[in-house]
């Protein structure tokens, strides 16, 4: 290596400005890195977004704030606090859901108030198996977190030493090899309660009747605890970009990527698509990992990641709206079920069209932590319902187009109809913004819009992403693509494992970090 290749190795660019990308970012800043950020997009947080509509700011992403313990350490590797730095209020229902039946169930943070809702909803009986499979959640989720959710780059091979005889038998009384439906057979008589857990796969982009029995530990994430976030989601990202300026981060927006450039077989540094050249020695890639695998940023990197081609996960049709609602009362997050849950996913997965009876997700942004807007008033509502990840297939001349401007026409008129049996309303002339699997592959290129990187499809596929060390030196990769997998706190824990892998590559020992100082509001 030139002595003028030799002084950028501790020169970074991370490129996308994601979740991932910006704790990256945070962390390597933080222990001296010199570190650029480059964002296509006018602002940061990537699928965390916000739209204005109406003249509010609407999430317009991912809505549920969980696993605060990994933001706890994140901020605290900066010398900071949660707390600190944004204003979050636990949620006293995690999620209240509707059937079009007339039936409906709150879901608490408390257990006993879960328990007694559902024995009012389904019966003691039913209560009682609801509670067996909490702790059968809680068991799932200890045995998996150390060795594998906390783990830079778990095997399968690696899993059973990982495990031990405590997690090995944990997993062998859960059928590992069951699909989540099937394993939620096991626990639930009453279908809606099936119906009701079986959407976790959905958290990971997933048909439940194709990914694995272990995604019911969501259950015990969610139980540890769902939080709103003052200023939303997006609030978040745009405070770890803060904290990543203060550091000496520098930001880039507006400045696509085009090519990761190597020299010597390894990272020299990044082009931008406006042709100019930033040197860096270390690159960090917060993108989607179908990006690098078809060679959108150079041929020289597909081999980053591997080449098989895995099942994309679900996309998705959402409506940010601002429009007053009548009938229902709502709270932060609201689920709108069919009793046909089965046909959703042959649809979307094995037909790939839109789905004829969608599950409808209604996040309701103003409620959920003391406060209802006033009767009549507009509230921020973002209505999603999942669709393929068909963004980028152009349509045949001699076959139906499954995203055309009628099938979604059709897709939002009974995703609304379906509210209004439940007995919601949104009225009327307030127009929102549609986002659909094309806009979403506009925003993030290769993914065909697919939300979750690749599907969990099977016990196999948890081990099929990439982890943070890619096999070209002086590449990592973060993001919800690959490994620990989707969601904001799995990406902020894959930014982590980059920065980690990236500093032990240079051979650079963590410093302490600054004592925590006050830099906001506290919680409570």
């Amino acid at each position: 290596m030139t002595d003028s290749a030799a002084g950028r190795r501790d020169q970074v660019v991370v490129i996308g400005a994601g979740i991932a990308g910006l704790v990256s970012a945070l962390q390597l800043a933080e222990q001296g890195l010199a570190v650029t950020v480059v964002e296509a997009a006018s602002t940061p947080g990537g699928k965390v977004r916000q739209l204005m509509v109406g003249g509010a700011a609407i999430d317009s992403g991912p809505t549920v704030f969980t696993m605060r313990w990994i933001f706890d350490q994140i901020f605290e590797s900066v010398g900071t606090t949660l707390e600190a730095e944004l204003r979050i209020t636990p949620l006293p229902v995690l999620a209240r859901h509707f059937w079009d039946d007339g039936s409906s169930l709150d879901l608490f943070a408390d257990p006993a108030r879960s328990f007694e809702a559902v024995r009012q909803f389904a019966g003691a009986a039913e209560a009682r198996r609801f509670e067996a499979f909490g702790q059968m959640a809680k068991k799932v989720y200890a045995a998996l977190e150390g060795p594998f959710i906390r783990s830079p780059s778990p095997t399968f091979m690696q899993m059973p030493g990982r495990l031990g005889l405590g997690g090995l038998g944990v997993l062998t009384q859960l059928g590992p090899m069951r699909s989540l439906w099937d394993s939620l057979g096991q626990h639930f008589k009453d279908a809606r309660l099936r119906q009701l857990f079986a959407r976790y796969a959905t958290y990971c982009g997933s048909s439940p009747w194709q990914a694995p029995a272990t995604l019911m530990l969501i259950a015990q994430v969610e139980l540890d605890g769902v939080w709103s976030v003052e200023g939303g989601m997006h609030a978040l990202a745009q405070c770890l970009a803060r904290l990543a300026e203060a550091r000496g981060v520098l930001f880039r927006y507006g400045c696509a990527c085009e090519r990761i450039e190597l020299q010597g077989g390894r990272v020299s540094g990044v082009r931008l698509t406006s042709g100019e050249q930033l040197p860096a020695g270390q690159v960090v890639f917060n993108g989607d990992a179908a990006a690098l695998r078809s060679g959108l940023l150079g041929a020289a990197v597909q081999g980053a990641v591997p080449a098989k081609v895995p099942p994309r996960s679900l996309s998705a049709v959402t409506w940010s709206l601002h429009a007053p609602t009548t009938g229902l009362a709502l709270d932060r997050h609201n689920v709108f079920f069919r009793a046909d849950y089965a046909s959703e996913f042959k649809d979307i997965f094995d037909a790939q069209r839109l789905p004829r009876a969608p599950t409808v997700y209604v996040c309701a942004q103003d409620r959920g932590t003391g406060q209802t807007p006033a009767p009549g008033q507009p509230e921020r509502l973002l209505c999603l319902v999942n669709a393929p990840a068909l963004g980028d297939q152009a349509k045949a001349s001699n076959t139906p187009d499954a995203l055309s401007p009628e099938a979604l026409q059709v897709c939002q008129t009974t995703s609304f109809s379906l509210l209004q049996r439940c007995g919601l309303t949104i009225q009327s002339g307030h127009p929102g913004e549609r986002t659909t699997p094309t806009e979403f592959h506009q925003l993030f290129p290769a993914t065909g819009g697919a939300l979750y990187g690749q599907a969990t499809h099977g016990w196999m596929s948890a081990f099929a992403r990439p982890g943070a060390q890619s096999p070209i030196p002086g590449l990592f990769l973060a993001g919800g693509s690959v490994h620990p997998g989707p969601g904001v706190p799995m990406a902020a824990m894959s930014g982590q494992q980059a920065a980690a892998a990236l500093m032990g590559s240079l051979g650079l020992t963590r410093r302490s970090p600054r004592a925590a100082t006050s830099g906001g509001t506290l919680t409570r």
